[in-house]
């Protein structure tokens, strides 16, 4: 099925890019800056993704209640049906459209995000490690995947299974420090990703973490101990994932450094305060995330990824930084 819209204009792509941009820059994300080591010609690309991503988590985050941002995610369903399907396209969605042709983008990863984004709304607690694991799987694998997709118009294998799995462990390493880091943040909006199983078998419940939080006191031991244990998982999913560095073209074996050792800034930043998560939030600074992409720019030339040239690369449309 085809609905039939005016193809958009030179001047609509250009504002949606334009648009794609500005929400890019205007967040704080690792996302945003491992694009700094990409080719110039791959920049507008990964901003429209990032744009989907970001405008998506925040409908699912930030709207005033569920209801609304249900209502936001099915309108959001409703333009990826028209990327795919055809039909007339609003805002962000002309310059993503632009992108998803290009470069024949799959739909299922945006399928994904946007069924975990609706979960958000009334699942707000993992009986254990395997809910949890299956939610990093529609939450974060799917932005990977639609990169790794992204880099598979210079070599179709970037997209074989090895790599998809390789990819996974990144995304869901990186969630998983990002869980562990906003431990109290979550709370205080009434999410808990610590699986049941993990707080029974360290032998506290939610009510420890409620009672620590009401009271300021410093983590109880228990649930420290629970957060060390999964900071380990979220370490050997690095490591499981690190391979993929070596399998992907060089520009995008450079990000993947980075996200990595992203993470693991995180997770040792973690460690640095003692796992003291429900009294501090630790965050990778911008001295140390700059301190992260020169460490990654000075190895560049020596990365194990394949050589890209940027003539190999298709051209963006609406422009670039």
């Amino acid at each position: 099925m085809s609905d039939h819209a005016p193809p958009p204009t030179t001047e609509q792509v250009a504002a949606s890019s334009r648009e794609c941009r500005r929400i890019a820059r205007g967040h704080y994300e690792n996302f945003l800056v491992a694009s700094v080591l990409l080719p110039r010609s791959m920049r507008q690309p990964f901003y429209h993704l990032y744009a989907f991503c970001r405008t998506a988590d925040d409908l699912a985050d930030e709207s005033p209640t569920p209801e609304a941002a249900l209502a936001g995610i099915a309108e959001f369903r409703e333009q990826i049906r028209r990327v795919f399907e055809g039909g007339e396209l609003k805002g962000i969605f002309i310059a993503l459209a632009q992108t998803v042709g290009r470069f024949d983008l799959p739909r299922k990863p945006f399928d994904d995000l946007l069924d975990a984004f609706v979960d958000d709304q009334s699942i707000h607690r993992y009986r254990d490690e395997t809910e949890l694991l299956n939610y990093c799987r529609r939450s974060a694998n799917p932005v990977g995947r639609l990169v790794l997709a992204l880099a598979a118009v210079e070599s179709a294998d970037c997209v074989d299974e090895n790599n998809l799995r390789l990819s996974d462990q990144v995304c869901t390493g990186l969630q998983l420090a990002n869980f562990w880091q906003d431990v109290a943040r979550d709370y205080r909006i009434g999410r808990i990703y610590l699986p049941q199983t993990v707080m029974q078998r360290h032998g506290f419940d939610e009510t420890a973490l409620q009672s620590t939080l009401q009271h300021q006191r410093p983590t109880p031991t228990a649930v420290r101990a629970a957060i060390a244990e999964q900071c380990v998982i979220a370490r050997n999913k690095f490591d499981s994932g690190r391979p993929l560095i070596g399998r992907v073209p060089s520009w995008l074996a450079a990000d993947i450094e980075l996200f990595i050792r992203g993470g693991l800034a995180t997770l040792d930043a973690i460690e640095r305060i003692d796992y003291d998560v429900l009294r501090k939030r630790v965050r990778v600074g911008k001295l140390r995330q700059a301190w992260l992409v020169g460490r990654v720019l000075i190895r560049k030339p020596f990365l194990p990824g394949r050589s890209t040239s940027a003539s190999q690369l298709p051209q963006t449309m609406g422009g670039d930084v």
